[in-house]
């Protein structure tokens, strides 16, 4: 199998019930406007992905496989604490309407980041180390 046939297959797979999905669902229902949410879920993807296979090829460059093992435990389970802490809502933060294509964007990317997707892309990128493939 192809590399590029390996990493869609990943990647298509690992979106699967992802939450992005209903993240999606919620955008359209929000805005009704269908071209600048999909520009913006691509952008933001394209972005997000480049930015997890540069990083994975850099990682790859500087780390050996032990070092990056116990770099990868230890971010799993900084996330995992993190996602622990309670988060705080402010009352008093001014609601700004900035259009669907830029809320899309930032609602997408933020979701993406910790994403399976994405960290199947930055193992991708350091396996095959060629980041322009991933994205």
């Amino acid at each position: 199998m192809s590399v590029l046939a390996i990493s869609i297959t990943t990647v298509a797979l690992a979106e699967i019930g992802d939450k992005t999905q209903l993240l999606s669902l919620l955008l359209a229902s929000r805005y009704r406007k269908p071209l600048p949410i999909i520009a913006a879920i691509f952008v933001a993807t394209m972005v997000n992905h480049a930015l997890a296979a540069w990083l994975g090829v850099v990682v790859a460059d500087y780390l050996s496989p032990e070092i990056l093992k116990w770099v990868l435990v230890a971010s799993f389970l900084a996330m995992a604490g993190w996602v622990l802490i309670p988060d705080k809502l402010d009352g008093d933060e001014k609601i700004t309407n900035r259009g669907p294509f830029v809320a899309s964007f930032i609602a997408f990317f933020v979701a993406e980041i910790g994403d399976k997707t994405q960290i199947a892309t930055s193992i991708l990128g350091a396996q095959y180390a060629d980041a322009l493939l991933w994205v």
